[in-house]
């Protein structure tokens, strides 16, 4: 039954859309996992804040498995624990707080640290319930300028097969708050707070603290609430059939596709969303010794307020030369001296992405938005449909061709373009 309530909802999400603009979809699958309960205070486990309690919630989880799966229940109190390992058929149902050992005490320190709940090659596997995971990462933070210094993600798990993690509240991880990878399939993430310090804090800026980094196939993030110091949102290449739905983003780098987007990235949906002082707001990106066939992109519905850049696609983002680096000071003269390069299998390929019914207002100083395809592989086939968004600089269109703005305003201060190109074949109809 639960099933197919959620394809249900899904259904009626993406009917939302026109079917033109909306890529199809198909419910990730849903884990089963036996009700038989084995709460952690049974194998010894003391939620007191001071009691390391590594062996005990690892000796609940192992009874689970060997019991042929179950809930391992973390009860009121805040339970202090060290790395533990995943098994399949489990529900790590958090009702207190599980709490990550702090610096001092975490195996590994910044030497060789794993990550907080690891699990490969699992299946049927959730983490779930009212409580929060934190992982007193502000001691880790300043790490990531460290060369060779090392940092644990809070949640690792790596191709899988039906995943689940659901209501709990993620806080202060060290680096990665979720981090799903390789070939995993089924993977949903639903109503999902995720916090930690944005990267431009004044006083306690967190790095690399991405809320959720899941790569794969079939992939639903749904009613999350989300705010952080790096990408909201990102994957990799070997990425199919993502649905992002009823999210709130506040502090991080936006919804990102990238760095790595090779062998590619495609049927990606983006659908009611609200994006509150992030850095970007959609941001596409690789560069060409890692680039992949990206296409069949939509974003739909969204409202962005105060972002940085409100649309950013390229494909120059390991550029070294500062002037190609500093995309806010882009100009068609800068973009049209970009070195051409031969096509090869790491090319990047942006092609097929609509952007409808979008409003956005950018920072003070930064632009409308800036879609920038490489000399030798033009992006191709963009379509902005409904799309208002006020800024002080131009949305900037390079080495682009069929992009078509409809029904769309770029509303920019008196005496400023409203676009800005070179090398772009673009078309406009107005209301």
């Amino acid at each position: 039954m639960l099933r197919n309530i959620h394809v249900a909802v899904l259904t009626g999400l993406l009917a939302l859309a026109s079917s033109a603009e909306a890529q199809a979809f198909v419910a990730p699958a849903l884990p089963e996992i036996p009700g038989r309960i084995f709460s952690v205070t049974n194998y010894g486990a003391i939620g007191d804040d001071i009691t390391t309690n590594t062996a005990a919630i690892q000796a609940a989880i192992d009874a689970a498995n060997k019991a042929g799966g179950g809930i391992v229940e973390i009860p009121t109190g805040v339970f202090l624990c060290g790395p533990i390992h995943f098994a399949s058929h489990i529900n790590l149902r958090v009702s207190g707080m599980l709490r990550m050992l702090p610096l001092g005490r975490y195996p590994g320190g910044t030497t060789d640290p794993a990550n907080f709940i690891s699990g490969a090659g699992l299946h049927d596997i959730a983490i779930s319930g009212s409580g929060t995971i934190d992982g007193q990462g502000s001691p880790w933070w300043p790490y990531a300028k460290t060369k060779n210094a090392k940092r644990p993600r809070m949640i690792a798990f790596s191709s899988c097969e039906r995943v689940l993690i659901k209501n709990v509240l993620l806080t202060n991880s060290p680096m990665f708050h979720i981090a799903i990878s390789g070939k995993t399939t089924d993977v949903t993430v639903r109503g999902v707070t995720i916090r930690a310090n944005a990267s431009t804090d004044p006083v306690n800026p967190s790095h690399n603290t991405d809320a959720c980094d899941v790569t794969g196939k079939r992939i639903l993030i749904q009613d999350c609430d989300v705010s952080v110091g790096d990408d909201n949102y990102t994957c990799g290449g070997g990425t199919s059939d993502v649905l992002i739905t009823n999210c709130t983003y506040g502090y991080g780098h936006g919804v990102s596709i990238g760095s790595y987007t090779s062998p590619g990235v495609s049927n990606f949906t983006v659908i009611n969303c609200a994006f509150n002082n992030t850095d970007q707001g959609i941001r596409i990106k690789t560069d060409r010794d890692r680039g992949g066939f990206v296409h069949q992109l939509s974003y739909l519905n969204l409202r962005m307020t105060n972002v940085g850049c409100p649309i950013l696609i390229y494909a120059s983002y390991m550029a070294t030369n500062r002037e190609y680096r500093a995309l806010n000071n882009l100009t068609p003269a800068i973009a049209a001296t970009y070195p051409r390069s031969a096509i090869t299998g790491k090319t990047p390929i942006y092609r097929d992405i609509t952007f409808s019914n979008i409003t956005a207002t950018a920072q003070p100083g930064r632009r409308a938005g800036l879609i920038w395809g490489l000399p030798e592989m033009a992006v191709t086939n963009v379509l902005l449909q409904r799309v208002n968004i006020t800024a002080d600089k131009p949305f900037d269109i390079y080495e682009a061709q069929n992009v078509r703005l409809v029904d769309s305003k770029i509303i920019t201060p008196e005496g400023v373009n409203k676009l800005s190109c070179t090398n772009a074949q673009i078309t406009i109809t107005p209301p």
